[in-house]
């Protein structure tokens, strides 16, 4: 390899999500030399408009539109999706997760010790969320507060900028783990592009990567690709993983709204409070959305009567656990079809939805179009990967959303960061392995 002492890494990270920040983080904690490569940028987070839609509602890069108009989002930037998602954290699927052989108790103990993890204080939980959890108590559910992942002495009442990025703060993303590893030394390269993996027969030694127009190289003994469930399997499928992009998960959600004529509210903090139906396969929350986003849903659905009674609406999100199926296109594109059962579990949220809604005073009950906010499944454990998230070649591994070997239905974040933790610690052991051995080897000599 004709590979320098400036671009040479133990390991490249390619993304720079909660899965790929987290490897970045534990190697540099290590002492590893890491580089980070993001397609994003590294711009501090201003809570505008414009950043929102630059990094996350692109047509073609970050909005995705697929088979009867349901749109896919995923954000392009350092810390990815963490920086815009609504911040709920939900335990990681640790008994599934088992049947593939990989145990994360121990990661997902270190990982609570690490990131923020509580329901809020009742002064950060808005009116809408307050007034829809009251009713669904009422009617005998388990509606409670959410785990979030906010530091909540930073977090602000009558705010909703967390789904804009939150300039105070108050949020984790990946970008806490992603200061640490640059603080302890790891290179993060904001900008670049990966356009394909160096292969050396069938082994990974580096990546090539455009960094502000230029074409450049950088070599590694592993390649990580975190680049999410859309940009990892693109990767694998250049280096010969014909596989890679099929039969995906996108956890599609639809929202029910009602219009309240008594009732006033203004900014809040989404999902706050909601509950969880593992045997129906949903997820249910409040959800607010910031007034412009809220008039081009309401408008989507041509219920223009509601357009602008946006103080007066209350909603509840029910995500679904979606059956795998479709594919990617070569060129980032989706394709997949809502099945009648995803449907179906979605309307039994949408249903359970209006009796909330109604208890809780609202009148002219009416639901969002389907959305998509999670796709992964697309470079899968058991099938694509081994136990260690290690892919039929050596040195290259995958850790992010695409690794996921089942549907969840649920926000995966608290999963990829201990995914990350145990693929760090198995690539570090690896490393002092063969350090032993080669000191062996000196001595033999």
């Amino acid at each position: 390899m004709n590979n320098s002492a400036n671009n040479s890494y133990d390991a490249v990270v390619v993304g720079s999500g909660p899965g790929g920040a987290t490897v970045a983080k534990e190697l540099a904690a290590r002492n590893r030399r890491v580089l980070i490569l993001e397609e994003g940028t590294n711009d501090p987070v201003k809570g505008s408009k414009y950043q929102v839609i630059r990094d996350l509602g692109m047509p073609g890069k970050n909005l995705l539109v697929t088979y009867g108009g349901l749109a896919c989002v995923r954000a392009t930037a350092v810390g990815g999706t963490s920086l815009y998602y609504y911040a709920t954290c939900f335990d990681p699927p640790v008994e599934l997760l088992k049947k593939y052989g990989i145990d994360i108790t121990r990661e997902a103990a270190e990982a609570y010790r690490e990131v923020p993890s509580s329901p809020l204080k009742d002064e950060l939980i808005g009116p809408r969320a307050k007034r829809i959890m009251e009713s669904a108590q009422s009617l005998g559910l388990k509606w409670r507060k959410m785990n979030k992942f906010i530091y909540q002495d930073r977090c602000l009442p009558d705010c909703e900028l967390c789904q804009m990025g939150c300039p105070h703060g108050a949020k984790w993303t990946a970008r806490v783990f992603l200061e640490d590893a640059v603080n302890r030394g790891a290179k993060l390269l904001d900008k670049s592009t990966v356009t394909n993996v160096i292969m050396d027969g069938r082994s990974a030694v580096g990546v090539e990567y455009t960094h502000k127009g230029k074409k450049m190289k950088a070599f590694a003994d592993n390649v990580i690709l975190a680049a999410g469930g859309i940009g990892s399997p693109l990767l694998m499928r250049k280096v010969g993983a014909a596989r890679a992009g099929y039969d995906y998960l996108y956890d599609p959600f639809v929202c029910t709204m009602g219009y309240v004529k008594d009732f006033r509210a203004g900014k809040e903090l989404p999902m706050a409070t909601g509950m969880h139906l593992p045997e129906e396969g949903i997820v249910m929350t409040d959800l607010t959305f910031p007034k412009l986003l809220y008039m081009g849903i309401v408008g989507e659905v041509l219920r223009l009567d509601k357009l602008f009674s946006h103080s007066r609406v209350l909603g509840i999100m029910t995500k679904a656990k979606d059956d795998l199926g479709g594919r990617l296109t070569d060129s980032g594109g989706i394709r997949k079809r809502l099945q009648k059962q995803d449907i179906d579990r979605m309307m039994v949220g949408h249903n359970l939805a209006g009796k909330i809604l109604k208890k809780a005073g609202a009148k002219s009950i009416f639901k969002s179009w389907y959305i998509a906010a999670h796709p992964g499944g697309t470079v899968r454990i058991g099938d694509l990967l081994d136990s260690n998230l290690k892919t039929e070649y050596d040195n290259l591994y995958v850790c992010d959303n695409s690794v996921m070997p089942e549907p969840l239905g649920l926000p995966p974040t608290m999963t990829l960061i201990s995914l990350g933790k145990r693929l760090a610690r198995h690539l570090a052991a690896g490393a002092q392995s063969r350090r032993l051995q080669a000191v062996a080897g000196g001595r033999a000599n």
